[in-house]
């Protein structure tokens, strides 16, 4: 069975992300076919890049990195919960992905963003990172707009159409994990 990690996209005091995250977290809780588990990129502390390797060799010296590392490892796949900054995905989601490469490499990604435009800018960016990281993501891909999934542009409440577009991802992208499985 795969393991997947929702990992979130956001640490700022009062960013919606881990509430997204969090309901995510609670849609897939009850499937049978993957292992599901919240990752709060938060906890690990990651300051900006600075480790003095590039991560593609694995040369890591913080303590941080060698956290961050061993948690990624230890999955199959990711559900990305993105918002949209600046037309593209967070900083310290972006910084997050910079620390490391080969835990990425082979796994399947899915997505599911917000922001005015659902967070499609963000997740196009996104998609080009993960591309460099050997990570395959798939077509399918949930957005919440700011305007109709959160009221008051703070608290999180999906519109049935915007939340039933998660199990058509999750399903495809358990299937991709369990594929890549056999490649790594």
């Amino acid at each position: 069975m795969p393991k997947i990690a929702i990992i979130t996209g956001a640490s700022r005091p009062g960013s919606v992300n881990k509430s997204v995250a969090e309901w995510v977290l609670a849609q897939v809780a009850g499937r049978t076919d993957a292992d599901v588990e919240l990752v709060d990129i938060a906890d690990f502390n990651l300051p900006l890049l600075d480790e003095g390797y590039p991560a593609m060799y694995q040369n890591y010296q913080n303590p941080a990195t060698k956290a961050w590392s061993a948690k990624i490892s230890e999955f199959d796949g990711f559900i990305f919960v993105v918002h949209e900054y600046n037309h593209t995905a967070g900083p310290v989601l972006t910084n997050a992905l910079s620390y490391l490469n080969v835990e990425f490499n082979n796994k399947a990604a899915g997505f599911v963003s917000y922001g005015s435009m659902g967070g499609a800018r963000a997740v196009e960016h996104l998609r080009e990172t993960l591309s460099e990281l050997q990570v395959a993501h798939v077509r399918n891909q949930v957005m919440f707009s700011l305007f109709t999934d959160f009221e008051n542009f703070s608290e999180f409440k999906p519109t049935e159409q915007n939340a039933g577009t998660l199990a058509p991802m999750v399903d495809q992208l358990v299937s991709w994990a369990k594929g890549f499985a056999t490649v790594r």
